[in-house]
């Protein structure tokens, strides 16, 4: 199987500067949506489950040696604002990988190219059939190019986001209690969606849409963190 838009295709692997197997580049390029609707492709999630192992290996290893002075949570948030859905998709946008992505009808026809999600699933497949290909130390140079710009920048960050750990010390300081969150996953497992809402003391303060919980909790606990600790440090503001 080709990619469609091959050429779009070849100006990605330049952009990577890697060549990476044409079998494992499909494979990384195949969203789930699309492989339903061509009867039952093998999708990318293994790929990304690889990708999303091998990045936070080479993130938490340039945190540990960059940053010989700081604590254990301090590099936790670093490298969970590195390697958010909202860092990596910017990353994938970077390097044009939306066009490039095997879409279904349904995803194609929503704008599923420039979803967050789907652009920081992919990218993490990406990875993976670049450390498929070439080993560790060549996926650690792509994840330094690539990466490296949003590792600077969590470290220059007064907050340096893990979100959901920043949100829990901003309840506390302020005696609010603990956040909680629900989580409603909707959809056909090809395009499952995962919607979580974050209440502290019984009032929502912040929703998040995710192609995994996780990703969901974080973008709800962002929001939420905005609405409490307002732009400029205020006290909390429920819409």
């Amino acid at each position: 199987m080709s990619i469609p838009g091959q050429a779009a295709a070849d100006a990605l692997v330049a952009r990577l500067g890697v060549p990476v197997d044409p079998e494992l580049l499909v494979l990384a390029l195949t969203h789930r949506s699309f492989a339903y609707e061509n009867g039952g492709l093998p999708t990318n999630e293994r790929l990304e489950f690889l990708g999303d192992s091998v990045l936070g290996v080479i993130v938490t290893d340039r945190l540990y040696r960059d940053h010989p002075d700081l604590p254990e949570g301090d590099l936790a948030k670093m490298r969970a604002a590195t390697v958010s859905q909202k860092a990596l998709s910017e990353v994938a946008r970077e390097i044009d990988l939306g066009p490039c992505i095997l879409l279904g009808k349904g995803e194609t026809s929503t704008g599923g190219a420039d979803k967050d999600s789907i652009l920081c699933d992919s990218f993490e497949a990406v990875l993976g059939a670049i450390y498929i290909t070439h080993g560790i130390e060549t996926a650690r140079e792509v994840v330094e190019r690539l990466v490296g710009p949003h590792l600077v920048a969590a470290a220059r960050s007064g907050v340096a986001l893990d979100w959901k750990t920043s949100l829990q010390e901003a309840t506390a300081s302020r005696s609010m209690g603990v956040p909680v969150y629900t989580c409603v996953g909707e959809g056909p497992d090809h395009a499952r969606t995962f919607t979580a809402t974050v209440t502290v003391d019984g009032t929502a303060y912040g929703t998040g849409v995710g192609s995994a919980k996780k990703h969901a909790e974080q973008a709800a606990a962002a929001e939420a963190y905005e609405a409490i600790t307002g732009s400029d440090g205020s006290e909390p503001t429920v819409s």
